[in-house]
C-alpha cells in the first residue's frame, strides 16, 4: 500500500479536512508537491476549484521532479463553491453537476489518477423520492464511470456518514447498489472517518466488500492523523491485506495541531502499520 496526503486549493474549504492548503495556481501545486515529498509520501490526492485548477502537462513534470504520483482528483468544489449536486430536483443543475466532474475526471484521467465523487452526489431534496433520487445516481455514476474508464481508471463514488447525505452511508449499502446497478466502472473510498460513525466493524466491512476497495482515506475517529484518536488501524490494514488492496492510504484529515504534525503523523502510522 501507498502514502498518498492532501493538498487544496479552495478558499471556500480552508477549514476543510485538508492538511495542506494552498491558492490555486501552480505555485500552490508546488508548494504542496515539495512539502509531500518531504515528508516522504508517494503521491499528492488533490482537492481543486476546478479542472482548470488542475494543469495535466505542468502537473505531470511537477509530481515527476518529485517522485510522486497523483493518487486521486477530487470533485467537492462543484458542491463547495457552486452548489452543484447529481441528485438536485433541477435538471439543469444535475447537468452543470455533471459537466463539472466530466471535466475533473478527464484531467484526473491524464494524470493516469481517478476522480472523486464525495459531497457532489447530493442528498434527496424536496420534491425528489428516494427511488428517483437512487435513478439520477445510478445514471450520472453510469455515464461518469464509462468517461473514467476510457482513461483506464475507476470513478471513485464516497458513501459518506449520514449527517452530509441521505443516499448511502455504509460501503456494503452503496457496493450493494453499484452490483444491482452493473456499474462496474466505479469503485468505493472507504473512509475511515465516515465508517468510524457508520459501520459496526471497519475491517470485516472492508473484508466483505473486496474488491470494490478503490481508495481509502487515512483518517482516525475525530479526523485528525491515525493515532490522534481512538481507530485502531491494526484489523484494519489486516483487512485490506487480506482483499489484495494495493492502492493508497490518503490522509485527508484536518490539519492539526498543524500541517507539519499531521503529515508527519500520518506518514508515521502509515509506516508503523502498513509496511
Amino acid at each position: 500500500m501507498r502514502s498518498a496526503i492532501t493538498i487544496c486549493l479552495v478558499p471556500e474549504a480552508r477549514k476543510g479536512p485538508f492538511v495542506f492548503h494552498y491558492d490555486a495556481g501552480l505555485a500552490g501545486l508546488e508548494a504542496g508537491c515539495r512539502a509531500a515529498a518531504e515528508f516522504g509520501f508517494d503521491a499528492v490526492e488533490i482537492f481543486p476549484g476546478s479542472a482548470a485548477d488542475v494543469p495535466a502537462d505542468s502537473l505531470r513534470q511537477l509530481v515527476a521532479a518529485h517522485g510522486l504520483a497523483v493518487a486521486a482528483v477530487g470533485t467537492g468544489a462543484g458542491w463547495v463553491k457552486h452548489r452543484l449536486q447529481l441528485c438536485d430536483p433541477d435538471a439543469a443543475v444535475r447537468a452543470r453537476a455533471a459537466e463539472f466532474i466530466a471535466a475533473i475526471v478527464d484531467v484526473a484521467g491524464e494524470l493516469g489518477a481517478p476522480a472523486i465523487i464525495g459531497s457532489m452526489q447530493g442528498r434527496m431534496g424536496e420534491g425528489v423520492p428516494h427511488d428517483a433520487a437512487l435513478a439520477m445516481l445510478a445514471d450520472a455514476l453510469g455515464a461518469l464511470g464509462d468517461r473514467a474508464r476510457r482513461h483506464g481508471q475507476p470513478l471513485l463514488y464516497e458513501p459518506l456518514n449520514r449527517y452530509e447525505t441521505d443516499l448511502f452511508n455504509t460501503q456494503r449499502a452503496a457496493a450493494d447498489f453499484l452490483d444491482h446497478q452493473g456499474l462496474d466502472a466505479v469503485k468505493l473510498l472507504c473512509d475511515l472517518f465516515h465508517m468510524n460513525i457508520e459501520e459496526a466493524d471497519m475491517a470485516a466491512t472492508l473484508a466483505a466488500v473486496g474488491t470494490r476497495v478503490g481508495h481509502v482515506h487515512w483518517a482516525d475517529s475525530n479526523r485528525r492523523a491515525i493515532g490522534m484518536g481512538h481507530t485502531d488501524p491494526r484489523p484494519i490494514i489486516a483487512a485490506l491485506q487480506s482483499i489484495g488492496y494495493t492502492g493508497f492510504l490518503s490522509a485527508e484529515i484536518f490539519p492539526l495541531p498543524t500541517p507539519a504534525e499531521a503529515a508527519r503523523q500520518s506518514i508515521e502510522s502509515i509506516r508503523a502499520f502498513a509496511s
